[in-house]
C-alpha cells in the first residue's frame, strides 16, 4: 500500500522519486521530496482521513475534491490504490485514505 501511494505521489508531481531500501529486519521507502524554484516544498499539507477506528467510504459521485482541484485525494478501491480522479474515471468508489495538497 505504501509503495502504491508513493507511486501516485510521483505520477502526480508531488515527489521527485522513491526507492525501496532493502533491510535485514524490514524494508523501507526512501522518498526524494520535490521543491519549487523558489525553494517551497511541493507538498504543503497532508491529512489522513480514514483511521482504524473510523473508516470513511465514498461513492463514485461523491469523491471529494481537495482545495478546489489543486490537491489530491487517494482512495483504496476494488481496482487498487487510486487517485481521486482516476477512481472517478474508473467508475469506482472506496475508502478515502488521505488528502494531499
Amino acid at each position: 500500500m505504501k509503495l502504491a501511494i508513493a507511486d501516485i505521489l510521483k505520477r502526480e508531481g508531488f515527489i521527485k522519486d522513491y526507492t525501496l531500501v532493502e533491510g535485514k529486519p524490514f524494508s523501507s521507502i526512501a522518498i526524494t521530496l520535490k521543491y519549487m524554484s523558489d525553494r517551497r516544498p511541493a507538498i504543503t499539507g497532508l491529512r489522513r482521513v480514514s483511521k482504524p477506528g473510523l473508516r470513511i467510504y465514498t461513492k463514485r459521485d461523491e469523491i471529494p475534491q481537495v482545495r478546489g482541484g489543486l490537491g489530491l485525494s487517494i482512495l483504496s478501491t476494488p481496482k487498487g490504490i487510486l487517485a481521486g480522479h482516476e477512481a472517478w474515471r474508473e467508475h469506482v468508489g472506496g475508502e478515502v485514505l488521505c488528502y494531499v495538497w
